[in-house]
C-alpha cells in the first residue's frame, strides 16, 4: 500500500543519542508532504485527463466507425442504384425495340395493302381505259357509217317543212 502525505505527516522517528535535529526532521518531513501532495494532486489531474482523452477517442472511434459504415451503405446503395437503372434502362430498350418491331411490322402490312389497293387500281383504270376505248370506237363506227348522211338529209328536210308550214 502506498504512503500517503498523512501517514508520512503522522511518522515518528525514535530518538537516540547523537540523531538528527528534530527540526531539521520536521521541515524536511513537511516539505516531503507538499510535494508529495502536490505529485499526488498532478498524478489525479493527469488521470482525469486520461480519462476525458479516452473517453473522447471512444468517441471519435465510435464516430469513425459509423462513418465507414456509413460509406459501406452509401457505396452499396450507390451500387444498388446504379443496378437498378443500368436494369430499367435495358428494360426501357427492349420495350422501346418491341415498339419499333411493331411498328415496322404494322409499316409493312399498311404498305403492303396500299401497294395491293394501288395494283387493284391500275387494273381497275386499265379496264376502265379499255372499255372507255371500245366504247369510243363503236360510237366513231356508229358515225363513220352511211345512214347517218340520210338521216342528215331528212332532218334538214323536216326543217325546210316546218318553216313552210
Amino acid at each position: 500500500m502506498p504512503l500517503t502525505p498523512l501517514d508520512i505527516h503522522n511518522k515518528e522517528f525514535g530518538r537516540r543519542l547523537r540523531g538528527y535535529d528534530e527540526d531539521e526532521v520536521n521541515e524536511f518531513l513537511d516539505q516531503v508532504i507538499k510535494d508529495y501532495e502536490s505529485i499526488i494532486r498532478e498524478n489525479k489531474e493527469l488521470q482525469n485527463q486520461i480519462l476525458n482523452v479516452q473517453e473522447k477517442l471512444n468517441h471519435f472511434t465510435n464516430i469513425e466507425e459509423t462513418l465507414s459504415k456509413t460509406i459501406i451503405v452509401a457505396q452499396e446503395a450507390a451500387d444498388e442504384v446504379r443496378n437498378n437503372a443500368k436494369k430499367e434502362a435495358q428494360l426501357i430498350i427492349k420495350e422501346a425495340e418491341k415498339n419499333a418491331d411493331r411498328i415496322i411490322n404494322e409499316s409493312l402490312s399498311k404498305s403492303r395493302k396500299v401497294s395491293l389497293e394501288v395494283e387493284e387500281l391500275k387494273k381497275q383504270a386499265s379496264i376502265y381505259r379499255a372499255r372507255f376505248r371500245t366504247l369510243v370506237e363503236a360510237q366513231l363506227e356508229l358515225l363513220g357509217q352511211d345512214g347517218w348522211d340520210t338521216l342528215d338529209s331528212q332532218s334538214r328536210h323536216a326543217e325546210i317543212e316546218l318553216q313552210r308550214g
